[in-house]
């Protein structure tokens, strides 16, 4: 198993949860109110309005929360706009790390990146410096009691997916980014909302780590997700089973 999924993991399992919660409302708002002024206020119409909102409910984000995001996206032309911002770079072990943001503030951003790298053994780079090393994809999730193997993979490749990793606690469905919304809305009439569905950056090749870099690792990656403006955070490492073991501990 590589990387982002890893780190999440580890993540829901470390820190105070009210402080997690906090957090992450403050980045589904955001992504709520970038989507909103993409396109149509209605989420049917509007695809990544329709996802912001789908992942804020499946964070259990209050109803009035999410309307009143978008309400004031669309309404308040005060408000500052957001930018979306790619930051690329090297971790502890030469591990490269994308990182996707979102913020109103570029250089306050920059700065955060920039001290964050270098506080942790690493070094934020140029532009297109890191991406290469990374492919591209769209990625929806069910739950393993949402759908059996058999019927999801048999959807998921009729209706144009490229692939359908599955586990004991859920079904990924990975697809070309241009057919993202497309492949969820088929998916959605067969068995429900999915519990996330997002581009990612997928790593082309893994590094294996070891318990001292992924200690000098997880300094970092924990202080990128818990930035306010950073979306998502992709990396090129990949865990054994004993080390996974050790860091759960």
């Amino acid at each position: 198993m590589a990387g982002h999924s890893q780190f999440k993991n580890i993540m829901h399992r470390k820190g105070s949860q009210d402080k997690r919660r906090a957090k992450k409302f403050t980045k589904l708002i955001r992504e709520l109110q970038v989507a909103a002024r993409s396109g149509h206020s209605d989420p049917d119409m509007n695809p990544a309005l329709k996802n912001a909102v789908s992942a804020a409910k499946s964070a259990n984000m209050p109803k009035d929360n999410i309307e009143r995001a978008i309400k004031r996206a669309l309404g308040d032309d005060n408000s500052q706009l957001l930018e979306e911002i790619r930051y690329e770079g090297y971790g502890p072990g030469g591990i490269a790390i994308v990182v996707e943001t979102l913020t109103d503030n570029r250089n306050r951003t920059a700065s955060e990146m920039r001290t964050a790298f270098s506080k942790h053994g690493g070094s934020l780079g140029e532009t297109n410096s890191v991406v290469f090393q990374f492919e591209r994809i769209g990625s929806i999730i069910y739950l393993a009691n949402q759908a059996g193997f058999e019927d999801i993979f048999e959807a998921a490749l009729e209706s144009g997916a490229t692939d359908v990793n599955s586990s004991e606690t859920n079904h990924e469905v990975i697809c070309v980014p241009n057919e993202l919304h497309f492949i969820q809305s088929k998916l959605e009439t067969a068995f429900g909302p999915p519990v996330q569905s997002e581009l990612q950056w997928k790593p082309l090749t893994t590094i294996k780590l070891d318990i001292g870099i992924w200690e000098r690792l997880y300094k970092l990656l924990e202080l990128l997700e818990y930035n306010d403006d950073v979306r998502s955070v992709s990396a090129n490492y990949e865990m054994d089973d004993s080390l996974l073991k050790a860091v759960e501990i």
